[in-house]
């Protein structure tokens, strides 16, 4: 098939290497326009492009694939289909009729669950056990056209948002192809697909800075979940009050470790809390050891094991409670 590829981000990566090693015609590759550098650290990745560069393929980054220079671009080139995956612009009816058999995208989650920009960190955020991938003919709503592939698999229990986006990345491989093959075979005038159950969609909105903060009075394992959930990005965080009127000290917390659940215990359900009596007599957030990082939470405890202070190095909880020595009994904010 004559394609045009549309993706910025990485998990489109392997889906894209993989149709160009099966012999389809990638016609172009559609990124998003690079950003203007407003950091000494240079401007962020830009995978796709990267990929597309090392095989000298096409590129283009216009600034609205809707706009009516974009959608004509597409109709000389003539394809037979758009296959989006982490482009970031939403595609617009005139946009999906610029190719013979409309478009695909492959998303991260298990449709209709997750629909939106962070299906990933949505999935661990509200302590999914399984997760995976859906591949969608495309309608100008939101991830809501009919599933034409899909694959799952088991969420680890230490995995992070990021560790699980690759993970991710590679299992969309064969749903893609499948997806692909299918539309190659289609006669356009058949349903394909099977519909998006309506009554079962939940949404994935993009996290925000705000939303990291970690609200100590929940369960150990939504703290556990909302950890890993927030890696890479945002990266969950608390503030440890300081000694002498100083103002309190940001902490990013990157890993936690359980160690304990006492009776009863709740699960986490759609990112949200059940209410649940403390058993025991510390506040949640409180610090219980002098030596090890360990923080209460409503039903239990966990140990912070590895912790960022605000303009200082990644460091383990025991080398943090080394250096600032905060009492037990300190209640983290």
């Amino acid at each position: 098939m004559r394609l045009i590829l549309m993706g910025t981000g990485p998990f489109a990566v392997p889906s894209f290497e993989a149709l160009r090693n099966d012999g389809h015609q990638i016609s172009v590759v559609v990124t998003r326009p690079l950003p203007t550098i407003k950091s000494r650290k240079g401007p962020p990745p830009e995978p796709v492009r990267d990929w597309a560069d090392q095989y000298q393929l096409p590129i283009i980054s216009p600034d609205s694939i809707n706009s009516a220079s974009s959608i004509k671009s597409i109709k000389d080139i003539h394809p037979d289909l758009l296959v989006v995956c982490d482009y970031g612009q939403i595609l617009s009816s005139e946009s999906l009729e610029t190719s013979s058999f409309g478009g695909i995208n492959l998303h991260g989650s298990l449709l209709p669950k997750y629909r939106g920009a962070a299906p990933v960190q949505r999935a661990l955020l509200s302590g999914d056990t399984t997760t995976g991938v859906s591949v969608i003919h495309m309608t100008p709503r939101l991830d809501g056209g009919p599933i034409l592939a899909s694959a799952s698999t088991t969420i680890g229990p230490t995995e992070t948002s990021g560790q699980l986006e690759k993970r991710l990345s590679e299992i969309g491989i064969q749903p893609t192809l499948e997806a692909v093959a299918k539309l190659d075979n289609w006669d356009k005038v058949s349903s394909i697909g099977v519909p998006q159950d309506a009554t079962q969609v939940t949404k994935a909105p993009r996290l925000s800075k705000k939303e990291a903060a970690i609200n100590w009075n929940s369960t150990t394992r939504f703290v556990d979940c909302f950890v890993r959930g927030m890696q890479p990005w945002p990266i969950a965080f608390c503030h440890l009050p300081m000694p002498n009127n100083k103002p309190p000290l940001r902490i990013a917390i990157k890993k936690v470790s359980a160690i304990q659940r006492n009776e009863p215990t709740a699960e986490v359900h759609n990112g949200s809390e059940p209410e649940l009596v403390p058993q025991d007599h510390h506040a949640p957030g409180t610090i219980l050891s002098s030596e090890r990082m360990i923080v209460s939470t409503r039903d239990g405890s966990l140990e912070i094991v590895t912790i960022q202070p605000a303009g200082k190095r990644e460091m383990t909880g025991e080398e943090f409670m080394r250096g600032y020595q905060p009492p037990p009994g300190t209640v983290l904010q």
